[in-house]
C-alpha cells in the first residue's frame, strides 16, 4: 500500500477510535445503558475480526491489494466504530460495579476493624483494568511472530480467536454485573445553561473564587429567579470542567510516551541490536505496565497509606508527568549518542552503517514511558468518573480519550521536523515543553489533592426547589419509567 497511505490509514483509524467514543459515551448514558452499549460495540468489532480474516486468506493476498485491501479497510473502519462504542463505557461499568461509593467501615476475618474508601478501591480497580488493557498488548508479540514465519491469516485469526473469548465472558457475567440504567436524560443542556449563567453573573470574570455561586438555584431563588437545576449539579459542572481542564494537558504528555510517531523506531534502526529481537524492545512498554502494576497496588500504595502520606490524584498525574519527561531527555541523550558515533554524524538515519551503541540503551526511554502511564492514565479514569455527574459519565471518559486524538493530530503535524538533523530536538523539544506545563499543572491544580474524591446530594442541605427544577425533575422521571 505504500508509506503514506499505510499512515493515513493508521492516522484515520486513531482519529475516529477516539473521536466516536463521544458519540458511544453520549449514547449510553443518555439512550441504552453502559452494558447494552459495550455489547453492541463487541458486536460490531467482531464483524471486523471475521471481515480482516477474511482479507488476510492467503488466496486473496495471493490477488494483490485490490482484493486485499478492500476487506483490511472495510474491517480497520468498523472496528474504529465498534471500539469508539465500547471503549468509553468499560470503565465506568467496572467502577460502577463497587456500590458503596462512600467510605465505610468492615471488620476483617481477624477482628480488625478497618475503613474502606472508594478512591483506594477505585485506584485499584483502575489499576487492574489497566494491567490487563497491556496483557492484551503484549499479544502483539506472538501475532508479529505469526506474521513473519507463518503469514497474515494466522496473526489475524490469532487475534479473532483471542477477541472472541469476550462475547462469551460477557454473557457469562451478564446477570451478575450492575447495569447502570440510561438516565433517559442528559445534564449536557443544563451543564452549558450553568456555565452561561454563570459568566453572565460575573460579567466574565471567570477567575473569582465564587464564579459558581452565581449559578447556584439556592442563590437565584433568594434573587427570584427560578431555573431548573440544583446546586448539586453546579458543583458537579465545576468539578467536570476541572477535570476536562487536566485532560487537556495530556497531549503533550502522550506524544513524550514513547516520542512523536515513529521516531523511537528511527532511532532504534540506528544502533546495534546485538541480536536483540526488535520485537522485544517494542513490547517493553506493556511489559513494565504488567510487571509495574502489581507493585504500585499491592506494595507503593498500601506503604503509602500506612504511613499516612498522602499521595493525591493531581500529585500522581504530576509525578507521571515527570517520569515522561525525563524519558523524553533520555532519548534525546540517546540521540545525541547516535549521531556523535555514527559515521555520517548528523545523517544516521540514512547512514549504511550504524553507529556503535546498543539498542538496548533504549529501555529506559520505554520504561520510564510505560511507569508514567501507570500514574497518569490511571488517575484520569478516576477522575472521568468521580468529577462528573451520573449522567455524564461515559461522555467525560470519551472527553479524556478525545485527547489522544489531539495527540495523534500534534504529531502528525510535527512529521516534517522529524528528519536528519533535528532528531535530537524532536525528543527534547517535547521533553522541555512537558517539564514547562507540568510546573503550571501542579500549581493549577493541586488544591485538587485536598478536594472530595466524589461528592453525594445528601451533602447538600435540602433545596427549596424551585417550579422549574420540580417540574424538570417530574419529566424525568416519567422519561425514566417510560
Amino acid at each position: 500500500m505504500g508509506l503514506q497511505a499505510a499512515t493515513g490509514l493508521t492516522l484515520l483509524f486513531t482519529f475516529l477510535a477516539y473521536v466516536v467514543p463521544i458519540f458511544g459515551g453520549w449514547w449510553a448514558d443518555v439512550k441504552v445503558g453502559r452494558i447494552y452499549a459495550i455489547m453492541v460495540g463487541v458486536i460490531i468489532c467482531g464483524i471486523a475480526h471475521i471481515i480482516q480474516i477474511i482479507g488476510a486468506i492467503p488466496a486473496v493476498l495471493q490477488q494483490g491489494p485490490s482484493h486485499a485491501a478492500p476487506p483490511f479497510i472495510l474491517g480497520l473502519l468498523i472496528l474504529a466504530v465498534g471500539a469508539g462504542i465500547f471503549k468509553p463505557n468499560v470503565a465506568p461499568t467496572l467502577l460502577d460495579q463497587h456500590r458503596h461509593q462512600k467510605a465505610y467501615t468492615k471488620v476483617l476475618k481477624s477482628g480488625e476493624k478497618v475503613i474502606v474508601s472508594p478512591e483506594s478501591t477505585n485506584t485499584r480497580t483502575m489499576l487492574i483494568f489497566y494491567g490487563f488493557i497491556n496483557i492484551g498488548a503484549f499479544f502483539t508479540l506472538a501475532t508479529t511472530y505469526s506474521e513473519r514465519y507463518v503469514g497474515y491469516w494466522l496473526s489475524f485469526l490469532e487475534a479473532g480467536i483471542l477477541y472472541f473469548i469476550l462475547p462469551v465472558v460477557l454473557t457469562l457475567l451478564y446477570k451478575r454485573l450492575y447495569r447502570q440504567p440510561a438516565s433517559g436524560y442528559s445534564d449536557l443542556t443544563h451543564a452549558l445553561k450553568i456555565i452561561g449563567t454563570a459568566l453572565r453573573r460575573n460579567y466574565f470574570r471567570v477567575w473569582r473564587k465564587d464564579f459558581w455561586d452565581a449559578a447556584k438555584q439556592s442563590r437565584l431563588a433568594a434573587q427570584g429567579v427560578s431555573v431548573d437545576w440544583s446546586d448539586k449539579l453546579v458543583e458537579d459542572v465545576r468539578r467536570t470542567l476541572q477535570a476536562s481542564f487536566i485532560f487537556l494537558y495530556f497531549p503533550i504528555w502522550t506524544i513524550n510516551d514513547g516520542g512523536i510517531g515513529s521516531v523511537a523506531t528511527n532511532q532504534g534502526a540506528s544502533m546495534v541490536t546485538n541480536g536483540a529481537p526488535n520485537d522485544l524492545l517494542s513490547n517493553f512498554n506493556p511489559l513494565t505496565i504488567i510487571v509495574f502494576i502489581p507493585i504500585l497496588s499491592h506494595i507503593v500504595y498500601p506503604i503509602l497509606d500506612r504511613f499516612n502520606i498522602k499521595f493525591g490524584r493531581v500529585s500522581r498525574i504530576t509525578f507521571g508527568f515527570i517520569l515522561a519527561a525525563i524519558s523524553g531527555i533520555w532519548g534525546a541523550v540517546v540521540q545525541y549518542y547516535v549521531y556523535k558515533l555514527s559515521p555520517c554524524g548528523y545523517y544516521a538515519s540514512t547512514c549504511a552503517d550504524v553507529a556503535p551503541i546498543s539498542i538496548w540503551w533504549q529501555i529506559p526511554n520505554t520504561v520510564l514511558g510505560a511507569m508514567s502511564e501507570c500514574f497518569c492514565n490511571v488517575t484520569a479514569y478516576e477522575l472521568a468518573y468521580a468529577r462528573s455527574p451520573p449522567s455524564m459519565r461515559g461522555l467525560v471518559m470519551a472527553l479524556f480519550l478525545f485527547n489522544t486524538a489531539l495527540a495523534s493530530a500534534l504529531g502528525e503535524v510535527l512529521i516534517p521536523a522529524i528528519t536528519d538533523p533535528y532528531l535530537i530536538w524532536v525528543w527534547a523539544g517535547p521533553a522541555i515543553a512537558l517539564f514547562a506545563q507540568t510546573v503550571i499543572f501542579w500549581f493549577q491544580f493541586k488544591h485538587m489533592n485536598d478536594e472530595s474524591y466524589m461528592i453525594y446530594e445528601e451533602d447538600y442541605p435540602e433545596e427549596k426547589q424551585s417550579p422549574e427544577l420540580a417540574q424538570s425533575e417530574s419529566e424525568e422521571k416519567e422519561k425514566i419509567t417510560a
